[in-house]
Order: C-alpha cells, then sequence, then structure tokens
C-alpha cells in the first residue's frame, strides 16, 4: 500500500468513527432530552421507555468517541495538540458533562428510590446530555469556521475563549442538539409497543425534524461571514449539488415515514440524513483537518505508525464488532415492554 495513502485512509476511518458517535451516541444524548422534556399524562412512562432504550447500550456506544480520539492523538499529533490547547475549555466540559451523565444516570437507576433523589439525579443527568451535545457542537463549528487553526496572539481570552465564543459555533452547537433529539425521538418509535406513547415519539420527532430544517437553516447562513471555507465547500463543489438533493431526500422521506407511521422506514432514513448533514462538514474542508494549515498530509504520524495502526485496527475489530452485534441483538432486538399489551 502506497505511504501517500495511508493519512487519508486514517483520515476517513476517524470522520466514519465520528459518524457512528453522531449516530448511535447522538440518539443516546437525545433521549436525555425527551427524558428532560417528557410532559402529559404519561410523562413517568416516556422516561421508564427512555431509561430501558438507552440503558444497556449508552456505554458502549462511547467506544465510537474514544476510537476517534485515539486515532486524532496517534495518526494526527499536530492536530490532537491543537484542539487540546485551543478547545481546552469546550471539549473539557463536554467530557465532564459525559462523566455526569453517565453517573446521574446509573444513580438514578440503581441507587436510592426516594423521589427527591429520583429527580435530582434525573435533573442532572437530561441537564448534561442537553449542555453537552451542545459543547460538541461548538467545538466542531469553531473548527469548521477556521478560528482554532489560526495563530491567536494575545492573552487567554483571545486565544481560548474568542475561537468557539462565536454565533456560528453555537449554531453548530444548536444544530448537534436538534439532530440529537430528531434521532432518538425517531428511534424511540420502535422501543415500545404502547402505541399511545409510540404517538408521543412521532409528534415529537416531526417536531424535532423541523427544528433540524431550521438549525441548518441558521448555521448556514452564519457561515457565509463565519466559516467561509465550509461555505464555499457546501456551495461550489462538485459533490454539493448531489449531496444537498440526497440530505432533502432522505429528510423528506423520513417526515413522511413518520407521518404514515411507517416508523422502520423512518429510522434508517432519520440515520442516512444525519449522516448526510455530518459528511458536509469533513468534505467541505477536505483535504484540512482544521483549517487553515493542518492538513491531512502535513499532520500525519510517520508513516511506520499509520502502518501499525492499519493493522492493529482491524485485529481489534474482530473483537469490538462481534461483540457490539451480540449486544445490540440482545437488548435491542425486540421493544423494552415487548410482552406488554398494545393499548
Amino acid at each position: 500500500m502506497s505511504e501517500l495513502g495511508l493519512p487519508y485512509i486514517m483520515a476517513a476511518l476517524l470522520a466514519f468513527s465520528l459518524n457512528a458517535y453522531v449516530l448511535f451516541g447522538g440518539a443516546d444524548f437525545g433521549g436525555g432530552v425527551w427524558d428532560l422534556l417528557a410532559s402529559g399524562p404519561r410523562r413517568n412512562r416516556q422516561r421508564e421507555v427512555i431509561a430501558h432504550a438507552i440503558g444497556p447500550i449508552w456505554e458502549a456506544n462511547h467506544v465510537w468517541l474514544i476510537f476517534a480520539i485515539v486515532l486524532t492523538f496517534s495518526c494526527f499529533p499536530p492536530v490532537a495538540a491543537r484542539l487540546g490547547t485551543v478547545l481546552h475549555v469546550p471539549l473539557t466540559l463536554m467530557l465532564i458533562g459525559i462523566v455526569l451523565r453517565g453517573s446521574a444516570f446509573t444513580f438514578r437507576t440503581y441507587g436510592s428510590q426516594h423521589d427527591a433523589a429520583q429527580q435530582r439525579w434525573g435533573r442532572i443527568f437530561s441537564s448534561a446530555s442537553v449542555i453537552t451535545p451542545i459543547l460538541l457542537g461548538v467545538s466542531i463549528g469553531a473548527v469548521a469556521s477556521g478560528r482554532v487553526g489560526q495563530e491567536t496572539p494575545g492573552g487567554f481570552v483571545p486565544q481560548y475563549v474568542e475561537p468557539w465564543l462565536t454565533p456560528f459555533a453555537f449554531s453548530v452547537g444548536l444544530l448537534a442538539l436538534a439532530l440529537f433529539a430528531f434521532l432518538a425521538a425517531v428511534f424511540l418509535t420502535l422501543e415500545t409497543n404502547d402505541q399511545d406513547l409510540c404517538e408521543d415519539f412521532r409528534r415529537r420527532a416531526l417536531g424535532s425534524g423541523i427544528a433540524v430544517f431550521l438549525a441548518s437553516a441558521l448555521v448556514l447562513l452564519l457561515s457565509r461571514r463565519q466559516a467561509p471555507l465550509v461555505m464555499a465547500g457546501l456551495m461550489a463543489s462538485p459533490w454539493a449539488l448531489p449531496l444537498h438533493l440526497a440530505t432533502g431526500i432522505s429528510a423528506i422521506a423520513a417526515l413522511a415515514a413518520l407521518w404514515f407511521r411507517r416508523f422502520r422506514l423512518a429510522r434508517i432514513a432519520a440515520g442516512l440524513q444525519v449522516s448526510l448533514i455530518f459528511w458536509g462538514w469533513p468534505l467541505a474542508q477536505y483535504p484540512q483537518l482544521v483549517p487553515p494549515g493542518f492538513t491531512i498530509e502535513g499532520s500525519a504520524a510517520p508513516p511506520g505508525t499509520l502502518r501499525a495502526l492499519l493493522i492493529a485496527i482491524p485485529l481489534g475489530g474482530v473483537v469490538l464488532v462481534p461483540s457490539l452485534w451480540y449486544l445490540f441483538h440482545v437488548f435491542k432486538s425486540v421493544p423494552a415492554d415487548a410482552g406488554a399489551r398494545q393499548s
């Protein structure tokens, strides 16, 4: 295999791992959003379905984030150093949110059953589920804007706060939150046999689908001035029109499937829509990982390191992929309340 192609293979694996985290980890975060917004006479049952849906798998879904982090600092050390330095505030807060969310979910499920304790851990779980996706989106927006890769003289605020504290970065954070909530609501329609609960999640999926459209429009509008590289890629690249058409078709298909209660089709279409929206980001700034200046080839580790990782990854996949498949087969093949009578 050509050494020149190794950095691009590893960059593609990095993008695919982030895509997997957005789909699977994102749906878990979205479940926390709907836990916070549970309402109506069935709000307790809504929270029970959410807990049963994400309980067995939420820890496993973080494997994709871990894989992406390991690939970044192993294959592209300058990029890892730059992200860890300039974005240390939002990334640290995001990691704290992940830990708080998981701990609160565990304590709520297995800890004290007193109402006050349950409500306290529930608030921490749901609040962290809202804040963490926003911080993830803010970090992505800061990278896409080109402000992270710039050398910024000055004190703490110009170097470590201003690159991510922008309207564009926070618009991407809102888009990430809307996407995760949309994914979760669509997935939750298949997590219960109770038709009333299914309708609750269906209405939330339709509403959050509209929110995704509005958030996407806001990101595109702000990118004109605050992320010109991404804007140019999304508007002028040869792949831009096919990508937008495919995204639009999948979005319409997801909403139509929800409207006609074809929930399995809606799940596939929603996953495709979210993936296409995600891929617009790395494609728009290709071949740069952190614009400006941190290109795939220029930031890559030595060829020997990349070759070793390319051998190690399939070997690890032999263990990881069957384990994940078995986990999902055991816990996700039927709804949590499969034995319940449908209403």
